[in-house]
C-alpha cells in the first residue's frame, strides 16, 4: 500500500515550507519514498504506482533511470561480446551505436524508462520520417531501439518495451523491395572494358548469386570443380571479421556453370594463391578482398570506363537470380539457391519477375470450363 503525507518544516531564516512524501513498499519488501511539491502530484503517481506494483509491473530503477542509459548499457553489453566468438561483429556494433546515438538518443535520451510509452516511439519516427531520414534506417533504428530496452528489460531497469511492436509503414510503394536487375547489354558492357581479373569477379558474381561479403570469403577448399559447386558457408565484413553467413538458409551450395568452372580451373592453374585455405578472389598480397576498397579502386572506376548507368555490385546478385528466373527455376528453388532466409523475401523482391503466361492459361481454362456451354 502506498500513503501520502504531508511534510512540514522551517527553514533558517523562519519561512514555512511544505512537501507531500508518496511512500511505498514494492513486492519485495524494499522501502520508497518521492517527494512532490504538490498533493495532487503526490496523489498521481500513488495510483501509478499502486497500479504497478498490483499487476508485478513496477520496477524502482524505471523511475530514474533513462532511456540514455539503457542505450549506455547496451552499447556496453554489445562491446563485452564483441570480437569473442559471438554474433556481434565490428560492423554491428558501429551501426548499432551509430543509430542509437545518432537518431533515438537526442529525442529520447533523457526521458525516464517509466514515462517511455509506445506513443513517445511513435512520435520518434514521425520526426525522423519528418527529417526525410530513409524508410530503411528508420526501421533499423527502432528495431535498435527495441533491442536496448528489451536489454533494460533483462536488467529489471523496466517491466515493459516500449518500442516493441512499434511499426514502421511507409508510404505507398515507399520501401518496395522489388528490384530491377541491371540489363544483359550493360553487364556485357563493364565485362568489355574489365581485365580478366575483373571479368572472373564479375562473372563469378553474375552467375553465382553469392553476396560481396560472401564471394570474398571464399576459399579453394569450398569450390569443387569436379562436382561444379561453390560451398557458401562464411562471410566477411569490411574489417577483416569473418564470420557464419547471414542465416541458416545463408549456407548453401550453388552449383556452378561449365563456362564457371573452366574460368576457375584455368584461374587456380595460374595463381599463386591456390592452396586449400587460399582466397579464391584475393587481394594483390593473397589476403582477403577489402569490398570498400575494391569499390572505390576498382568497380567505380569500371563502371566510369564502360560509361553504364551506375550499377552497384549487389547489382549483380540481382543479375542472377534473374537469370534463373528466366531459366524457368522455380520460387522456392530460388530462395535456396540465394541464401534468403524466407520464401516471402524472395517474392517480395523478385515476385514481379516470374513469368505469368502459366496464371493465363490457367485462368483461361477456369473461364473455359465455367462458361462455356
Amino acid at each position: 500500500m502506498a500513503t501520502v503525507t504531508k511534510r512540514t518544516w522551517t527553514t533558517g531564516k523562519g519561512e514555512k515550507r511544505e512537501a507531500w512524501v508518496l511512500a511505498y513498499t514494492d513486492k519485495k519488501g524494499d522501502r520508497h519514498k518521492e517527494q512532490f511539491a504538490k498533493k495532487r502530484e503526490a496523489d498521481a503517481e500513488r495510483v501509478k504506482v499502486e497500479g504497478q506494483i498490483s499487476k508485478g509491473a513496477f520496477r524502482a530503477e524505471a523511475a530514474s533511470k533513462t532511456v540514455k542509459d539503457a542505450i549506455d548499457a547496451y552499447v556496453k553489453h554489445l562491446e563485452k561480446r564483441h570480437g569473442k566468438g559471438e554474433q556481434v561483429t565490428t560492423m554491428y556494433l558501429r551501426n548499432t551505436k551509430g543509430q542509437l546515438v545518432t537518431h533515438a538518443q537526442p529525442e529520447l535520451g533523457d526521458t525516464k524508462l517509466a514515462e517511455l510509452t509506445a506513443r513517445a516511439v511513435n512520435d520518434l519516427v514521425e520526426k525522423l520520417r519528418d527529417a526525410e531520414v530513409g524508410l530503411v534506417t528508420v526501421r533499423r533504428v527502432i528495431g535498435s531501439l527495441s533491442r536496448a530496452l528489451q536489454y533494460a528489460v533483462g536488467q529489471d531497469w523496466v517491466a515493459t518495451n516500449a518500442a516493441k511492436g512499434v511499426r514502421v509503414i511507409g508510404k505507398r510503394g515507399q520501401g518496395s523491395e522489388k528490384v530491377v536487375p541491371p540489363s544483359k547489354k550493360a553487364l556485357a558492357d563493364i565485362l568489355e572494358s574489365g581485365d580478366s581479373d575483373m571479368k572472373r569477379r564479375i562473372q563469378f558474381a553474375a552467375a553465382t548469386g553469392l553476396r560481396a561479403s560472401e564471394q570474398w570469403a571464399v576459399r579453394w577448399r569450398h569450390i569443387d570443380l569436379k562436382a561444379r559447386t561453390v560451398k557458401v558457408e562464411e562471410r566477411v565484413d569490411a574489417f577483416g571479421e569473418f564470420d557464419t553467413t547471414k542465416s541458416e538458409s545463408g549456407q548453401r551450395i550453388v552449383p556452378l556453370g561449365k563456362t564457371i568452372v573452366s574460368t576457375l580451373r584455368s584461374w587456380k592453374a595460374e595463381t599463386t594463391h591456390n592452396g586449400a585455405d587460399d582466397f579464391v578472389f584475393p587481394d594483390t598480397g593473397g589476403g582477403f578482398t577489402r569490398h570498400t576498397n575494391f569499390l572505390r579502386r576498382q568497380w567505380k572506376p569500371l563502371i566510369e570506363a564502360a560509361k553504364v548507368k551506375d550499377i552497384g555490385w549487389h547489382a549483380l546478385r540481382h543479375f542472377a537470380v534473374s537469370t534463373w528466373i528466366e531459366a524457368g527455376l522455380q520460387p522456392k528453388a530460388v530462395q535456396t539457391l540465394a541464401g534468403h532466409a524466407s520464401y516471402a523475401i524472395t517474392m517480395d523482391r523478385y515476385g514481379h519477375l516470374f513469368p505469368s503466361d502459366d496464371h493465363a492459361a490457367a485462368m483461361d481454362k477456369i473461364a473455359k470450363a465455367l462458361f462455356s456451354k
